[in-house]
């Protein structure tokens, strides 16, 4: 690999001319479409065949653009580790996520990016994630119980959805925000729908319409919670941003609080559905690894009714480890964008400033040189021996360097608890006349909403 670039920081995100991409080697396939069609019905076969065709460096055009996909782990590295300041998230994002969720976390750059997520990585420090922990805890064992009521058949991804979406707005928004929740998660329903949708306008009857209007009431709710919130304090994540501060003191804005809760909430409750689907769907279909993991559960010794406690979430290491192997299967962020702040190389070509380019976890994770059987359910390739034997972008489910999601020890934490609760009253196991079969942009699901068997555990 070799990497040169010019001397100047200056963001350009301006396109550069399609001709200036030439020299890479790659198939833009149909006028106007491009290849959005193939992405969209299977990336990662689409991808590996690109790949097998053109090499780790490719053009494709895809919504509209002409990009470049850089694959693997060394490219991973490049872009999102990024020490040279070379590749900016927010140009990359925005026309997927700009509209929607305008300046959160993941689509600031640099060291406003730096400044504003020092400023909220106060919400998950220890003290604040003790109550997270117990408002998780006391909402799963609900649920968990109301399914131990009704064992049998069941979709589990819509009631996944179901669940997170209720835990983001209780540990997030706190138990006090009564009848607004309702309205409060269909917005947040709506706009992450529309961030996805084929038609980008807000025109009448449209998703995006539907997004816009959702976004319009989160607005109005945070901004006249926030002076309430910052009066009487709270435990809740939305309470901890209201008093967070900057560097100088100085309280962060309406605006910026506004921003940054749309964007946590839907990122905390989209990707963890997606990932805590495909663990259910894995120890599901892998009876053996199932057992494995309620043994480990068994072995906390801790009572049905009795809450989770930290020391019992540091204690599930195979479950953890599970819960990596699921999301290196089906990464909840398949592909990653950016685009070129300055003039780079990669594998030997040169890319101009302004380009988009994306790397793929979905592709690295699947690699088999880094991989062996990488279709297959191995918990075990996630020991420490194991991780210790691998370049360290190999594995990128929560991105990396300075964009490394800031909720990454809280998804652990509320998977760890949701397998606790699901282990020791629940057995799971997939309709015997079905084989899954996923979706896989832009974050994973499975397109019959996983039918699988729950059984009451005595």
């Amino acid at each position: 690999m070799s990497m040169q670039s010019m001397a100047s920081p200056a963001i350009t995100p301006s396109r550069p001319r399609r001709d200036l991409l030439g020299h890479i080697p790659g198939d833009e396939g149909w006028p106007v479409i491009g290849r959005t069609l193939a992405i969209l019905k299977d990336p990662k076969g689409e991808v590996e065949r690109m790949a097998a065709k053109h090499g780790h460096v490719y053009r494709g055009r895809v919504l509209g653009e002409t990009s470049v996909t850089l694959l693997g782990p060394e490219a991973n590295e490049l872009v999102l580790f990024d020490q040279a300041r070379l590749f900016s998230s927010t140009y990359g994002w925005e026309t997927i996520l700009g509209r929607l969720f305008p300046r959160g976390l993941m689509l600031l750059d640099f060291d406003e990016h730096r400044l504003h997520r020092r400023a909220l990585s106060v919400a998950f420090k220890s003290g604040p994630m003790k109550s997270y922990l117990a408002a998780l805890d006391a909402g799963i064992s609900r649920r968990v119980a109301q399914w131990r009521q009704k064992p049998g058949p069941m979709l589990f991804y819509p009631a996944m959805k179901q669940l997170t979406l209720d835990l983001a707005a209780t540990s997030f928004l706190g138990t006090g925000i009564g009848p607004d929740v309702e309205q409060i998660t269909r917005a947040f329903v709506d706009m992450v729908a529309a961030s996805v949708a084929p038609i980008r306008q807000p025109w009448p009857g449209t998703q995006m319409a539907r997004g816009v209007k959702g976004r319009a009431r989160i607005v109005a709710y945070f901004s006249e919670q926030i002076p309430i919130r910052r009066a009487k304090g709270g435990e809740d994540l939305f309470s901890q941003l209201c008093r967070a501060t900057h560097e100088d003191g100085a309280l962060l804005s309406t605006q910026d609080i506004v921003d940054h809760m749309s964007f946590l909430m839907m990122a905390a409750h989209d990707t963890l559905t997606s990932s805590l689907t495909s663990f259910v769907a894995a120890i599901a279909a892998d009876q053996e690894w199932q057992q494995k993991l309620r043994d480990e559960v068994t072995a906390l010794g801790v009572a049905s009714d009795a809450p989770t406690s930290f020391d019992n979430l540091e204690a599930m290491r195979l479950t953890e480890m599970a819960f990596k192997e699921a999301m290196r299967i089906r990464p909840p962020v398949p592909s990653i964008p950016r685009r070129a702040t300055r003039d780079f190389s990669f594998g030997g070509y040169p890319i101009p400033a302004g380009t988009l380019v994306s790397v793929n976890p979905l592709f690295t994770h699947h690699m088999p040189g880094i991989w062996r059987d990488p279709d297959s359910f191995d918990p075990l390739r996630f020991t420490d021996e194991a991780q210790r034997g691998r370049h360290r972008f190999a594995f990128v489910p929560f991105g990396g360097g300075a964009h490394m999601c800031l909720g990454l020890h809280f998804a652990y934490m509320q998977a760890k608890c949701f397998a606790r609760h699901f282990l020791q009253n629940l057995s799971v196991r997939l309709t015997p006349t079905t084989t899954p079969e996923w979706q896989m942009w832009p974050i994973p699901k499975p397109k019959d909403g996983l039918r699988v068997t729950l059984a009451r555990r005595i």
